[in-house]
């Protein structure tokens, strides 16, 4: 793995550290390759059972690395679809269908890109300290990575239009109170909460919590009707798993349950 990221597995939870604190995490190609290399792991280890997104150093992810995008007078416009559409839009794609619930412990600022990663993860956690910023309009651009679809759809339209059009930072606090993210947590509890949160996750069923994720993702664009039918499909799904075995065992066992993840 390059040090781009750092990827760490321990009790069943895979650790992804962004890892260019000095560009505060900024996204560049590397980057983006290392992540989605990561994240391929996560999908095919049965030693991998929730992920863990977090930043090194001060900041969570400060989106696109701009520096790798200097403009001079007189050079040609940029199509930037073409990054988008290599890179942000595939690694959306790969955190809302992997089969495994991924955490993000935002342990500072999250703006433009790294916000929309950040709320693109299953579970969110923040630092007090942390902050959210639709950055986009400071740049002439609109949000990406998922952020047009994210905003709207977790806080309103029109707080969407606020968060867009204005750029302001929000804090990990008003982010909570608008239903962005899960949780605040004390800076110096972040890392804690977040670690036992994972290992709480890494230990539960993890087909049926794969299959929730599809299921509560789905239900945006879904009818009742659809969703009914689509509930049971997956629950068919979910009943063929060994661990829907076991919790029915262990329930007639008068036990805790030992899930295995299959």
């Amino acid at each position: 793995m390059t040090n781009s990221i750092l990827a760490v597995v321990a009790d069943g939870v895979q650790t992804i550290t962004l890892n260019r604190p000095d560009k505060l995490n900024a996204f560049n190609p590397e980057m983006h390759a290392a992540l989605r290399a990561a994240l391929n792991e996560a999908v095919h280890s049965e030693d991998i059972r929730c992920v863990l997104l977090t930043g090194a150093g001060r900041g969570f992810c400060a989106g696109q690395d701009l520096s790798e995008r200097e403009m001079k007078a007189g050079d040609a416009p940029r199509d930037l679809s073409t990054t988008i559409e290599a890179y942000y839009n595939p690694l959306v794609k790969a955190m809302r269908a992997l089969p495994k619930p991924i955490v993000c412990a935002v342990n500072g600022v999250a703006a433009g890109a790294g916000a929309n990663i950040a709320l693109a993860c299953d579970i969110v956690l923040a630092a007090r300290s942390a902050s959210f910023l639709q950055a986009f309009a400071r740049i002439g651009l609109i949000p990406d990575s998922g952020g047009t679809w994210f905003l709207p759809h977790l806080a309103g339209t029109a707080r969407a239009m606020g968060l867009a059009m204005l750029a302001e930072k929000l804090p990990a606090e008003d982010a909570a109170r608008m239903g962005l993210i899960w949780k605040v947590v004390e800076d110096a509890e972040l890392a804690h909460e977040a670690g036992a949160l994972c290992r709480q996750l890494a230990a539960q069923p993890t087909v049926a919590l794969g299959l929730m994720k599809q299921a509560i993702y789905a239900a945006v664009n879904n009818t009742l009707e659809e969703q009914l039918a689509l509930e049971a499909k997956l629950q068919r799904e979910a009943g063929w798993s060994d661990d829907y075995r076991e919790a029915v065992a262990a329930f007639l066992e008068k036990r805790k349950p030992r899930f295995k993840g299959r």
